[in-house]
């Protein structure tokens, strides 16, 4: 089915500027017609809700509930931490386009080398920018805590693009970014700074999932001139899934696997690798980095599945070096709407960390 995409829907109840004119005219007194009662549009019938968030009808109409705000770059620095940012159209041919950030730390001395973080945002594949105020503000503040070099990547969403589109833009952006940075590289803030040595891919939530399955690709599709593996990958608050419960999970989401055929175009459900890592060891076993740093939260609802990958990555025969990290007391990716708590300052430092040891 075609989807067509709203940017925003009404909330529930509120009334069109027509209704709203002509209930006013009718509380004093006016004369005219009333309007007619309200029918339903067979075309309006809601096929898939996530309260909140997204509202998909059979009609295919696409309503995005959340993560539809934006805010622009900051080319000249901002005030808050000094991160310039621009939007570039990086890979031309696989039209990728990135906001970048770029820390005060390499404008204080020309040509410093510095780490290269690609970063995947967040949103059940369905939702979110790189321009989401949440992100924007997350991104600059980790390029400014490293210091590094952060390239947000703008992936394609679903249901219009149904996976594995986002999984094909992660990997085009990151040839992309290691071209880049190459003396000779069009970009000149990565061709000046960045360092393809010091590679790391990040995200949170389903951005975690995307730096995940781009490490795999990398081993299995090397780039040319670059090789089969980043320096590490950092996995905030990951969205895996499966069929068999791990840990203490106490049951499955209801709704979880229709969320996954809907991501997908029907293609891919929770047993397929892309969403649980378990199910193709080998291909664990081999993914394409030394480092994985995991982080979690004690309340989150995937908080079992990190753990589970924590122990799994290890029991698959993967000899690298593995970090965890888990938040006590909160719940899924707090840190992006309570930035300044002392929780998210925390973890905020593991993973600038983890990027600065790359």
């Amino acid at each position: 089915m075609p989807y067509t995409q709203v940017k925003v829907s009404p909330k529930r109840g509120q009334l069109s500027p027509r209704r709203r004119a002509c209930r006013f005219a009718l509380r004093r007194g006016a004369k005219g017609p009333r309007p007619p009662p309200y029918v339903m549009d067979p075309s309006s019938e809601i096929d898939y809700e996530m309260p909140g968030f997204l509202r998909v009808h059979k009609s295919g109409l696409v309503e995005r509930l959340a993560g539809t705000d934006t805010v622009p770059p900051s080319p000249s620095g901002d005030p808050a931490n000094g991160v310039a940012s621009k939007d570039v159209l990086l890979h031309t041919a696989a039209n990728i386009s990135v906001r970048l950030y770029l820390p005060a730390a390499a404008t204080s001395e020309p040509g410093k080398q510095l780490p290269v973080v690609v970063f995947f945002h967040g949103g059940a594949f369905f939702t979110h920018s790189t321009a989401s105020p949440i992100y924007h503000r997350y991104a600059a503040s980790l390029a400014a805590a490293v210091p590094a070099i952060v390239v947000s990547v703008e992936y394609r969403l679903a249901p219009e693009h149904p996976l594995p589109a986002a999984y094909d833009d992660a990997f085009a952006a990151l040839q992309a970014v290691v071209t880049a940075c190459r003396p000779d590289g069009a970009e000149p803030w990565l061709a000046t700074h960045g360092d393809a040595s010091r590679v790391v891919l990040a995200g949170d939530s389903v951005g975690a999932n995307i730096a995940h399955n781009t490490a795999i690709r990398l081993r299995k599709e090397r780039i040319e001139g670059y090789g089969d593996k980043v320096s590490g990958i950092a996995l905030m608050h990951s969205y895996f899934w499966g069929t068999e419960l791990v840990g203490g999970e106490v049951a499955h989401c209801g709704n979880m696997e229709r969320t996954l055929d809907l991501a997908s175009g029907g293609r891919f459900g929770p047993r397929h690798p892309y969403i649980n890592p378990a199910a193709s060891p080998e291909d664990w076993r081999q993914i394409g980095c030394g480092r994985v740093l995991v982080t979690t939260a004690e309340r989150c609802l995937f908080v079992e599945r990190s753990r589970a990958y924590a122990d799994g990555i290890k029991a698959c025969g993967w000899d690298g070096e593995l970090e965890f990290y888990e938040a006590k007391g909160e719940v899924h990716t707090y840190f992006l709407f309570k930035p300044d708590c002392e929780n998210a300052l925390k973890e905020l430092a593991v993973v600038a960390d983890f990027v600065r040891r790359s």
